[in-house]
């Protein structure tokens, strides 16, 4: 009777303080992108469906694409399950689009030897040089120090247009917001964006960047029990009980992770392009247009994606424009080279993001500009030569085609034409075995003419 009771009132407190179920432990590893943004919101709604007790995510990253990290916070801070996010495992960093990952975060949790920060905009250059120092006009006068405030200055990431001090300063205040969301150290977080800066576990948790250390998942999950966070607005303490599901990337994130991969995509995209047009000059077989157009749609979804300039995929229309120009009315190799030139510009110039992770491979934008070039020439140089010998079928065979008399004319009579008996009509005389030339087909009746020479 003590243990039923016992359970009821666990059961009870356990209702009645938000008590959950399980665990979940959401692996995100490499470079932040659309498929890691619909990874882990796919998983928050889940976890809420399932009324999960915490979510762990075990980050390890350099960084990612600004609209795919911009939907996973926003989809972290309007979770009603509980976020930790933990940088493991040794060795392992959060660094640009992670540290906003980690600062958005309900806790933020570090092993050791880990290591945050340098949330500068790529695409902005890093801290300058600093300046020379000019020596004194005294002579006996050493060379002044620089005061704190101008070292800092020349820490500070250079922004010189427009647009980079606008992407600097709204990243600035992005992350200043993040973290006084949580009441962590928002000046470090900021000098984290505006200097690059980083830190080392320790440091960070020393500084009242991170919330703790945790030497395992056992140990963090040991240090969250009992925790109080802000959720939603509201103080909300945590109890981690039940088991630990470790949650694996599913067939949709295996397949994003591939196709957006910018150099399958890009394959993708030319495959779909060579498809269309090799059906387009040579109707009827099939395979290059359907498979041209399942591999150019999936390009498309892949790009709408990704960070694309549409400068470069225009040059690179423009290359492929130039190279098939090349095919049909060869300009000794000017469309060709020019299509070229203009294709691997392109090509370097599509993904508008100065991240490692999307770029594409020079020695494929080679490779695949030089086979384009040669497939144009000789593929499209062999469908033009097809297309333009005799018509072998259909009426057109017979005009101007050659036939002998075998009987017959002035009037009706009989000819040989393609080793088979026509009956002919002529009104000119004709001898047997004379060669005449078919005018036209009525029915089964030829019309035909003495040939120039015979005539």
């Amino acid at each position: 009777m003590r243990i039923a009771l016992t359970i009821l009132l666990l059961s009870f407190i356990g209702l009645s303080s938000g008590l959950r179920a399980d665990v979940w432990v959401i692996p995100i590893k490499g470079v932040i992108g659309p498929a890691s943004a619909d990874y882990l919101v796919s998983e928050l709604e889940q976890a809420q469906q399932q009324d999960t007790s915490v979510i762990i995510i075990e980050l390890d990253t350099p960084g990612g694409l600004d609209g795919a990290m911009r939907s996973m916070i926003q989809a972290i801070t309007q979770s009603p399950v509980p976020v930790a996010t933990y940088v493991t495992p040794s060795g392992a960093r959060a660094a640009s689009a992670g540290t906003f990952l980690l600062m958005a975060s309900h806790v933020a949790a570090m092993a050791p030897g880990t290591n945050l920060g340098a949330a500068s905009p790529v695409a902005i250059g890093g801290p300058g040089p600093a300046p020379a120092q000019e020596p004194s006009e005294r002579p006996d006068a050493t060379t002044d120090q620089p005061s704190s405030g101008q070292a800092d200055e020349d820490k500070r990431v250079k922004a010189t247009t427009t647009l980079e001090k606008k992407a600097l300063n709204d990243a600035v205040a992005y992350i200043r917001a993040l973290a006084e969301l949580h009441g962590r150290n928002a000046d470090w977080a900021e000098t984290a964006v505006s200097e690059a800066a980083s830190l080392a576990a320790s440091d960070a948790l020393a500084q009242g960047v991170i919330d703790l250390i945790a030497t395992d998942r056992a140990d963090l999950i040991r240090q969250l029990q009992g925790r109080e966070i802000q959720l939603q607005g509201r103080t909300e303490r945590l109890e981690v009980t039940g088991a630990t599901i470790e949650r694996e990337p599913d067939w949709r994130y295996r397949l994003l992770a591939v196709l957006t991969n910018p150099n399958v995509a890009y394959i993708l995209m030319l495959v779909g392009i060579y498809g269309l047009i090799l059906e387009f000059y040579n109707p009827g077989v099939g395979l290059p247009g359907v498979l041209g157009g399942i591999c150019l749609l999936l390009a498309m979804y892949a790009l709408q994606m990704l960070p694309i300039n549409y400068a470069g995929l225009g040059l690179m229309l423009l290359g492929i424009t130039l190279m098939i120009l090349e095919a049909l009315s060869p300009s000794f190799g000017l469309f060709g080279i020019g299509g070229v030139i203009a294709f691997a510009l392109g090509s370097t110039l599509l993904m508008d993001s100065d991240l490692p992770g999307y770029q594409i491979a020079l020695p494929l934008i080679l490779a695949l500009s030089i086979t384009s070039l040669g497939l144009f020439t000789l593929v499209l140089s062999l469908l033009l030569k097809v297309r333009k010998r005799p018509v072998s079928t259909g009426d057109q065979q017979f005009q101007q085609s050659q036939a002998w008399v075998l009987d017959g004319f002035p009037g009706t009579g009989r000819v040989r034409f393609a080793n088979e008996i026509w009956q002919a009509h002529c009104p000119d005389p004709l001898k047997p075995q004379q060669k005449v030339t078919v005018i036209r087909r009525d029915g089964v009746t030829l019309h035909v003419a003495p040939t120039e020479e015979e005539s």
